[in-house]
């Protein structure tokens, strides 16, 4: 029998594989499904539909499959709610939202580390093994492929793919995509490769040497889509990784994240405005500069 403390509530529909154990204060909704080994430690709010994984282990104040945060949906609506993935970890005040479609929840994959207030809203898909540190915020509908690493206080855009093995810096904004592989720095800039992530990962030396080429001649220049995908192309020859860059360019509806070789997406707006003449240069008197 499941072990629940008596402080909890957990409603009749739950269910509860044997072992799995709720602790003081949390609460359990209608609709949810919690495999075996699952630990609930304390007031947390699970709220269906979910299904949560084998060995997945949920730290206190998580709340997991409340109501998206969008407009156009209302209490009530039906809704695919949230999957977690087994041998995750959900670190305190963690916040997952439950999905707008009613066919596709918003998907946390396996052995997932999600630390301190992280948070993936709603429609959002998250691979295996990923690390989302401490208040890192994935916006709806965005996706991170396996094992990339969003780092301590990024924000990812709505809508917007960071690749498998990509690492965002500390405190990085992309509302660009992020290609596999890549590192992300700063507003939307490139600055290298993952090279520690592909070499724990297992990838051959030679590939990563190509991926470093591939980066070097199409993601560090400014390049249009067309030359990148022609460039890609010519690397890809038996290397898989180099074939996955080029799919994920392929695949892009999005502007992809420039590499430091191209101007920001604010010079380029700033040299706009100053080649139109509407930028505003007049400065203030000094004595209404505060």
């Amino acid at each position: 029998m499941p072990k629940v403390h008596p402080t909890a509530d957990v409603h009749p529909s739950a269910i509860l594989a044997d072992d799995v154990e709720i602790g003081p204060g949390c609460v359990i909704g209608a609709n949810v499904r919690l495999d075996a080994g699952v630990k609930v430690l304390a007031h947390a709010f699970l709220a269906g539909p979910l299904h949560v994984g084998e060995a997945t282990i949920i730290y206190p104040n998580v709340s997991l499959g409340t109501p998206p945060q969008d407009f156009k949906f209302t209490l009530g609506m039906p809704t695919a709610g949230v999957r977690i993935g087994k041998g995750c970890l959900l670190r305190e005040s963690v916040t997952v939202h439950a999905a707008t479609k009613p066919d596709i929840p918003t998907t946390i994959g396996d052995r997932v580390l999600m630390m301190v207030g992280s948070h993936a809203g709603h429609d959002a898909t998250v691979g295996n093994d990923v690390i989302l540190a401490n208040n890192a915020a994935l916006a709806g509908h965005s996706s991170v492929g396996d094992r990339a690493n969003i780092s301590a206080g990024c924000m990812v855009h709505q809508f917007n793919r960071i690749g498998r093995l990509a690492f965002l810096s500390g405190g990085s904004a992309v509302s660009t995509d992020v290609p596999p592989f890549c590192v992300a720095w700063g507003r939307n800039r490139l600055h290298g490769v993952n090279l520690v992530g592909m070499r724990r990962s297992g990838i051959p030396r030679e590939h990563i040497t190509k991926v470093r080429w591939a980066f070097n001649k199409v993601l560090r220049p400014s390049s249009t889509r067309p030359e990148m995908v022609a460039t890609l192309t010519e690397l890809s020859h038996d290397c898989p990784p180099v074939q996955e860059l080029l799919q994920f360019v392929v695949e892009c509806k999005r502007v992809i994240c420039p590499g430091i070789g191209r101007p920001s997406r604010e010079l380029v707006a700033l040299y706009r405005a100053i080649k139109r003449g509407t930028l505003d240069t007049d400065l203030p008197p000094e004595d209404d500069i505060g």
